[in-house]
């Protein structure tokens, strides 16, 4: 077994434990203090160490990976593994899954995470049920003799909310492992951990990192003999990060608190705007994060000149920037059917909401009645 490097939970009642998720981002993950010691860990670009020690090889471990694992370990409650992109970490905690397991997961969830799953169907690696999970007695019935449950709060890209505690109960119950992709909420905003998840998962190339400059994905782990498992898929599939990635991530992570909190004022703000404007037929918005979704009355046409008219707004496929974006889903071919034709995500940034709001009505103009 390879060594697992990255910091144990934290434990009850410990200062990290104890502390504000803002503080948690700015403070965990430094170098011990220390006379002229720096406050930054340093980036260390090493393939290959000297024997003796506990890493022996760059694909087993790296000084910068443990830092960004260690504050994402203490935001979320668990024992965080970093990956190459958030796929790979969807790709490992999925490999936890037994030869002929099943897997429950929503038709709503992120359209990389089902086809990963339906290319392992089709494999015959394992078996996939498909329920509502926000229909609690649905998702009850669907996880009898599952090995684990795929969970979104909010769902990608329509926005539904699940009771994670009461799935967590349930997936319990079935003795199913709950993963929940925790990339939209972040830990700010929710720890799934803390009611009862296994394994969180996050595509750091989001919100995390924040400035749409890198590709990085972790799984954090409530038990660490599961944190293990993770690492060995990790080390057996050379699914590692980038050193580089990984300190950019952590700089990103300093300021997760501050770009959420104005990414979901500025999307409250926006939902209530857009619900009233006569070229929206629906908006998608629970409440929490910066993410909204909106349908829009005419055609997939119309739809897809709206997303090519903003100036400020950027279309493109990512989220979670300080950038705004915006696109519309089904213009991706395995995206769901459940996704109206004429939808469009936006990951709302930290711009001016006004700004913001200006130029999403001087592209919507055209789709007026």
């Amino acid at each position: 077994m390879t060594p697992h490097l990255p910091a144990t939970p934290p434990a009850p009642g410990s200062q990290i434990h104890t502390m504000a998720p803002a503080t948690v981002a700015v403070s965990a993950g430094r170098p011990p203090r220390q006379p002229d010691g720096p406050m930054n860990p340093p980036i260390v670009m090493a393939s290959t160490y000297h024997a003796g020690g506990d890493v022996g090889y760059g694909r087993y471990g790296n000084p910068t990976w443990e830092m960004l694992e260690s504050a994402v370990g203490a935001l979320e409650g668990g024992v965080a593994t970093s990956y190459a992109s958030g796929m790979a970490a969807v790709a490992a905690t999925i490999e936890l899954v037994p030869v002929g397991g099943v897997v429950v997961a929503a038709p709503g969830a992120y359209y990389g995470s089902l086809a990963l799953l339906r290319r392992l169907e089709e494999r015959g690696r394992l078996r996939v049920r498909m329920a509502d999970l926000t229909d609690l007695d649905s998702a009850t019935e669907a996880l009898q003799g599952a090995d684990l449950c795929w969970a979104e709060s909010p769902t990608n890209p329509l926005l539904h909310l699940v009771d994670l505690e009461d799935l967590a109960g349930r997936s319990r119950a079935a003795g199913a492992l709950l993963a929940v992709d925790n990339t939209f909420a972040t830990p700010i905003l929710q720890r799934p951990l803390e009611v009862g998840a296994d394994i969180v998962v996050h595509s750091a190339t989001k919100y995390l990192s924040g400035h749409s400059d890198l590709l990085l994905g972790l799984a954090v782990a409530r038990d660490p003999g599961i944190a293990d498992r993770l690492v060995e898929v990790r080390s057996g599939t050379g699914s590692v990060p980038g050193t580089f990635e990984a300190w950019l991530a952590l700089r990103g992570l300093r300021t997760l608190h501050l770009r959420v909190e104005r990414a979901q004022a500025n999307a409250v703000e926006l939902a209530v705007r857009l619900a009233s404007h006569p070229a929206v037929a629906r908006v998608h918005f629970p409440g929490i994060g910066g993410m909204l979704s909106v349908e829009l009355h005419g055609t997939v046409a119309t739809t897809e000149a709206v997303t090519a008219a903003t100036r400020l707004w950027v279309h493109a496929t990512s989220l979670g920037g300080v950038e705004s974006s915006l696109e519309r889903r089904r213009r991706w071919p395995g995206e769901s059917t459940d996704v109206p034709e004429t939808l469009v995500r936006l990951s709302v940034g930290i711009e001016d909401v006004d700004d913001l709001w200006g130029d999403l009505c001087e592209a919507l103009a055209p789709v007026l009645p």
